[in-house]
């Protein structure tokens, strides 16, 4: 059985950092694509960064050079670095995976609450 956890969430002062993680169990994140997701408040859900299994990375261009995805695959875990936080940051984020790079995200961690304070 798959389970992503989340944590790391809380809230940050606009121009602050925040790191989250995502531990995973059922899965292996050396064999797996990863990827964050976030869905603001009224708004739909967006992906923010991938990882795939060898380590490159791909990032939207609203967080491209102030959010960095990492992994520990000896800890099983995924990492997004959140630096510069601005207020539109503010969200649910949610990490992902998936085995093939053509598939749909059929496994979820249940979200970690960020809020921003101007």
């Amino acid at each position: 059985q798959v389970h992503l956890v989340e944590s790391g969430g809380g809230s940050v002062q606009a121009g602050g950092s925040l790191r989250l993680s995502c531990a995973a169990s059922g899965i292996t994140t050396i064999t797996y694509h990863m990827a964050w997701f976030r869905q603001p408040p009224g708004k739909a859900r967006e992906a923010v960064a991938w990882i795939d299994p060898p380590g490159s990375t791909t990032y939207a261009e609203s967080v491209k050079g102030r959010f960095t995805i990492s992994k520990n695959n000896a800890r099983n875990t995924l990492y997004l670095q959140m630096n510069n936080v601005k207020p539109e940051d503010a969200a649910v984020y949610y990490c992902a995976a998936k085995y093939r790079v053509r598939d749909e995200y059929p496994y979820w961690g249940q979200g970690t609450q960020v809020t921003v304070a101007s």
